[in-house]
């Protein structure tokens, strides 16, 4: 009996003492959850600088607006955008946690107005990564086929960049990004340099300009108003709302940082930087090239051996920034639909790492086919900045801060939630007016107005 009731009572410590061992304490939790987030914010601001800055299209949107419009919408728009990366950092603080983590937009719409958002938000977003891939693709095609004289098939020029896109595309985090991006950055303002240069020593490219936009040779017109049609003037603006395109990424580059915190340190420095950079570019080139300035503004060079040095450049970091926006649309695309729907593995899991691989093969062969297709390279990113890149960096931001603010403010009256009665916490619902005069508190107008409890 004596010996029985020992076994019994040694067996009752050794199951407690496995699920001691089994037990996670929340520290515990935090710190294997952190050692998934590897970016720092320096790593950060190459990555948004890597994803916004393509200030190849401003002198042409200078020359479609004149200075004025120019300068005023290149300032306004930044303001706007940094406001919207700052309001979507906000509610990453705010919603994100250890058990419940946000990893793309489509999470943070998802978890302020429900799914139909969520889809809404992960389709414009795949549509916009595509498109972004085959536009560049696109454009270092037309740089290839030049610096070959056009001696190449213009296919064949697109078809080795998709290769080479879906080579690179093979790195699978944020963080192993970092030190490309950074190189990229310094090609691009490399590039820059190159063309201002030769800008202010060369006459402009008369036949490029002549053939992509049937611009008459003759002097170089300066407009601080250009009083043309609307479709053009349009056109040019959605060239800048174009260029500050990146906020619809910038919950992944939250979602991969050790301190989402300083994310802000990340976005204000990139944005001040492209800023400058798109301003002085864009004023510089257009003050010599006028009405001839092309797009990208790096073919508006004359001399031969120059407009190759810069495609040279400029085709190697707009590879790497077609790499980047390949690896953030192939992760959406995986999670929302080979996850959800098929049961896909986790990118975390061996069989989830070859599936990506082929992944990001079947995504450049689809966004080889999409720049392949499209004849006029200003016309797409025209589009795509009309119905995409708008919407992610001007229109959604707002809109889901003002839901968030209504439905923190809404649930004010309601009592402390209770998990066995996970409704009972609510004193109304949203069928109900006071619910709806609680939430719009939070709007200033009326807040102004209202007093709050």
């Amino acid at each position: 009996m004596a010996s029985s009731a020992s076994v019994k009572a040694s067996g009752e410590k050794k199951v407690e003492s496995d699920e001691v061992a089994l037990t996670v304490t929340d520290a515990e939790y935090r710190a294997a959850s952190s050692s998934l987030r590897t970016a720092s914010w320096g790593t950060i601001f190459y990555l948004i600088t890597t994803d916004i800055l393509g200030p190849y299209s401003t002198p042409f949107a200078f020359a479609q607006v004149g200075y004025g419009p120019g300068v005023a919408c290149f300032v306004a728009f930044g303001i706007m955008a940094a406001y919207s990366g700052l309001a979507l950092w906000y509610m990453f603080l705010k919603l994100d946690s250890d058990r419940y983590p946000l990893r793309s937009f489509g999470d943070l719409a998802h978890r302020i107005y429900g799914p139909w958002f969520r889809h809404l938000c992960n389709i414009l977003q795949s549509l916009q990564l595509i498109f972004n891939v085959g536009i560049i693709i696109l454009g270092n095609g037309m740089g290839l086929s030049q610096m070959v004289k056009f001696k190449l098939c213009f296919s064949v020029c697109n078809v080795v960049w998709t290769l080479a896109g879906m080579i690179i595309g093979q790195i699978r985090t944020l963080q192993k990004f970092g030190w490309i991006a950074n190189f990229s950055i310094w090609l691009n303002v490399l590039t820059l340099v190159v063309t201002m240069g030769a800008v202010a020593h060369t006459v402009p490219n008369y036949a490029g300009a002549s053939a992509s936009y049937g611009v008459v040779q003759g002097p170089v017109q300066v407009l601080v108003i250009n009083n043309q049609p609307f479709e053009p003037q349009l056109n040019g603006i959605m060239q800048i709302v174009f260029s500050y395109g990146g906020a619809m990424i910038f919950v992944e580059f939250m979602a991969e940082m050790r301190r989402p915190m300083d994310f802000w340190k990340a976005m204000a420095l990139s944005q001040v930087f492209i800023t400058f950079v798109y301003m002085f570019f864009g004023l510089f080139v257009y003050s010599y090239q006028g009405q001839f300035a092309l797009n990208p503004a790096n073919q508006g060079i004359s001399i031969y051996s120059l407009q190759t040095a810069t495609n040279a450049i400029s085709l190697t970091a707009g590879l790497i920034a077609a790499a980047l926006y390949g690896n953030i649309g192939i992760k959406v695309i995986y999670q929302s639909i080979l996850v959800e729907w098929f049961g896909a593995p986790q990118l975390t899991v061996k069989r989830g790492k070859y599936l990506f691989a082929v992944s990001v093969v079947v995504y450049w062969a689809l966004a080889f086919i999409v720049g392949s297709a499209t004849p006029q390279f200003s016309n797409i990113s025209s589009l795509v900045a009309a119905v995409c890149i708008f919407q992610f960096t001007y229109t959604f931001p707002p809109f889901m801060l003002l839901g968030y603010f209504m439905q923190r403010d809404a649930i004010f009256s309601d009592s402390s939630y209770d998990v066995t009665n996970p409704h009972g916490s609510r004193v109304d619902s949203w069928k109900n007016f006071s619910r709806w005069l609680r939430a719009c508190t939070s709007i200033f107008p009326i807040s102004c107005l209202c007093t709050r409890h």
